[in-house]
């Protein structure tokens, strides 16, 4: 397959400057993790991360409406939906990575933004995207929609 380079911004601050620069906020983080397994298992890297995520984010599984899980293989997905107890339905609704691109410099963000998109055309409120990072690596985040 061919490699896409990618750009994108975000922005990320604390709700007291956001308020300082007069930006509304769309969304909150509620939490994150990070964590690691043996390199050759990266692709159920993010089962790790996920749960710590939630955890720090102090909700469940269960209060999570949608996932993003970012795939440079379909078996990701598949795979952590599997170790994860998640409901297909909510995974990658609109398409994941192999769909909708995997660009190489945002594929962090592009995540990010897909699950916020689906939580604004789903009128749902918390999300959580997760993205194995390398070396057996996979962060985690939780999102919940303000707007």
């Amino acid at each position: 397959s061919p490699l896409n380079d990618g750009a994108c911004a975000m922005i990320v601050a604390s709700a007291e400057r956001a308020n300082e620069l007069g930006i509304k906020p769309i969304a909150k983080i509620l939490g994150f993790a990070d964590a690691a397994q043996d390199p050759v298992e990266f692709t159920t890297a993010p089962a790790l991360a996920v749960p710590i995520a939630l955890k720090n984010a102090g909700v469940q599984n269960s209060d999570v409406d949608y996932h993003e899980i970012n795939e440079a293989f379909a078996v990701v997905a598949l795979a952590n939906i599997k170790l994860l107890d998640l409901d297909p339905a909510r995974v990658n609704v609109n398409g994941g990575a192999v769909a909708l691109g995997h660009p190489i410099g945002m594929s962090g963000a592009r995540i990010m933004g897909t699950l916020y998109n689906v939580l604004c055309d789903q009128d749902a409120t918390i999300g959580c995207a997760s993205i194995c990072n390398g070396g057996g690596g996979a962060s985690a985040i939780v999102l919940e929609r303000l707007e």
